[in-house]
């Protein structure tokens, strides 16, 4: 794992004994690594920077090498091949490299930490593709990786480790790489929610927002044809103490994450039969007029996605008058096309309860490991399956 493996606002982890001693600039080994990845003679793994960023130390030849040379083309200032710019958005920010003052010979990418925003962030590595070994592994190395996980090639990924913070303790569970090898095509599903479960209930908000974010990758993947991708993961991580986990209900229904291209300008969105109030913003304004947002709650009426007389809301309300703000929003809503009184009564409604809604949860997924990538010259078909069998597990998980 690259990047976003640090706890933010956690205790940071017990010294190692090496880390400050052999670090002086002030790095230390970096804490709760889900995946475990350890590289280099002091076998310490990732370790952060005192400027917040992750150092990763540079693999002995030729994966180090091959990796480096992968940021270096997609984040180097000549790279104007719109391919690589579009890939960008999907990486942890590349800052180029470091050495100790002490040991200058030994390299380190320097890297985004994407966990540094989180409060009590749950990060999960998962690795994608139906192959873990590269075109120039040896028939021994082949051997080897297939015996770690047999079914790769069948499920297309693997789960390397996942840390999730319990919102009822105040604690963490954490699974590692035997945890993920264990998991067959029945038990699959339930051991990825345990991913998106908080101890009390399964955050179905994250596992939406996650969806949205893997398919901004697919999308990528599925238009490109410049390079394939071998034993690369996929970090997530998602907020574990939001308000949406405070206030959701035991099902977890809580409003997801507008899809991309959406502006918040107080639509209603509705999601597995729940209505979402889109718009408001950190100071409680609704950032686009109201009528516009009446217009589209009108259409959506009349399309039929909008179900009036469902006593359905998107999250618990307060007190019994919020509730009773939301339910007569919804029922002013008539057949036929509403009147002046009906709109100012909608606008006043709206405005008072829209601006009580959290925002949606934030998630963030990031392409990381590039040791093995490779040029080519068609669609990287293995890793698409994999993206698209791990969609469908957690579109599985929201259907039930």
């Amino acid at each position: 794992m690259e990047s976003g493996v640090s706890a933010g606002g956690q205790a940071p982890a017990p010294s190692l004994g090496l880390g400050l001693h052999r670090f002086p600039n002030g790095c230390t080994p970096l804490s709760h690594q889900v995946a475990g990845h350890k590289y280099g003679k002091s076998e310490l793994g990732m370790l952060q920077h005192p400027d917040g960023t992750v150092l990763k130390q540079l693999q002995p030849p030729p994966r180090g090498p091959r990796e480096m040379n992968f940021y270096n083309m997609v984040f180097g200032s000549s790279c104007h091949d719109h391919v690589f710019l579009e890939l960008r958005k999907f990486l942890p920010k590349f800052l180029g490299t470091w050495a100790p003052t002490t040991a200058p010979n030994e390299l380190y990418l320097k890297l985004e930490d994407v966990t540094r925003r989180f409060s009590k962030p749950c990060i999960m590595d998962v690795k994608i593709g139906k192959k873990s070994y590269d075109p120039d592994a040896s028939a021994e190395k082949i051997q080897q990786q297939i015996s770690k996980y047999p079914l790769m090639e069948e499920i297309g990924f693997l789960v390397l480790g996942m840390r999730v913070y319990q919102f009822s303790s105040d604690s963490y569970v954490a699974f590692d790489q035997r945890y993920g090898r264990g998991l067959t095509k029945e038990t699959l599903k339930e051991g990825l929610s345990k991913f998106f479960h908080n101890g009390s209930y399964l955050r179905k908000d994250a596992v939406a927002a996650s969806i949205q974010e893997i398919e901004n990758i697919l999308h990528w993947f599925e238009r490109q044809s410049n390079l394939c991708f071998y034993a690369s993961s996929l970090l997530f991580v998602y907020e574990g103490s939001s308000e949406l986990t405070a206030t959701g209900d035991s099902h977890g229904s809580l409003k997801p994450a507008a899809p991309k291209g959406m502006r918040r300008t107080g639509e209603l969105m509705e999601y597995n039969n729940n209505i979402h109030m889109m718009g408001s913003t950190e100071n409680g304004m609704v950032e686009a007029t109201v009528g516009q947002s009446l217009s589209n709650m009108y259409a959506l009426h009349r399309k039929g996605c909008f179900r009036a007389h469902q006593s359905v809301i998107p999250l618990q309300l307060k007190n019994a008058e919020q509730d009773h703000g939301i339910c007569k929003c919804l029922t002013l809503i008539s057949a036929g096309q509403p009147n002046g009184n009906e709109i100012k009564q909608l606008e006043k409604d709206f405005i008072h309860t829209s601006s009580m809604l959290p925002e949606p949860p934030e998630v963030v997924v990031r392409m990381i490991d590039f040791a093995h990538v490779f040029p080519s010259n068609t669609k990287d078909e293995e890793y698409i399956y994999g993206l698209k069998h791990l969609i469908s597990v957690l579109q599985n998980m929201l259907d039930d």
